[in-house]
């Protein structure tokens, strides 16, 4: 059995997807949701989910136990709207086995503060035609690690960042668990 660990700091939609996605699927678990904000929705989705969830500190984000429980059960990490930049110490114990999905198509609109209504504001205010989702292995630095899988979607002259953030949205709930799936599949 292919464990998950899902970190999220917002509402936690992507997250919900997620582990209602692999509940169906008997090789494949979602066993914990971690998160670094103690108001954050996606506590409310995994209690409801049954999926246990914890809440830890930036300090404790950096510990050896906080590796060690990872270690103890995690076979794969997800961040799905997750904020903090992964400790160097968590990435060299997972190597390709923390996966990140990036509201752009990456290389452009990453890196430190790029997420959320931040990267849509910007695409907006560049008059891009296009935008989409990046799915990707994390690394040491943000938003630079290696591409699994990117989809895009145009855009019109009057699309608000609301409106991108709309059409992101969607792109997220259909492929971030499939491509999730294809990568353990592989693996």
């Amino acid at each position: 059995m292919t464990r998950i660990v899902i970190f999220a700091s917002g509402s936690g939609t992507n997250a919900e997807n997620i582990i209602k996605y692999f509940q169906a699927i008997e090789k494949i678990k979602v066993t914990y949701v971690l998160t670094n904000n103690k108001n954050a929705g996606v506590l409310n989705r995994a209690k409801k989910l049954d999926i246990p969830s914890i809440i830890f500190s930036n300090k404790e984000f950096i510990t050896d136990t906080f590796l060690s429980f990872l270690s103890d059960k995690a076979d794969l990490i997800i961040l799905a709207g997750f904020l903090l930049k992964v400790p160097d110490t968590i990435v060299k114990a997972f190597p390709n086995k923390i996966i990140n999905i990036h509201p752009a198509l990456l290389p452009k609109y990453g890196g430190k503060g790029m997420y959320g209504m931040h990267v849509h504001n910007a695409v907006v205010a560049n008059n891009e035609t296009k935008s989409g989702i990046t799915i990707h292995y994390v690394n040491e630095r943000y938003d630079e690690g290696a591409v699994i899988f990117q989809k895009e979607i145009s855009l019109s002259k009057d699309d608000t960042p609301d409106d991108v953030a709309a059409k992101i949205h969607i792109l997220e709930q259909e492929n971030f668990p499939k491509v999730i799936e294809d990568i353990i599949q592989k693996s």
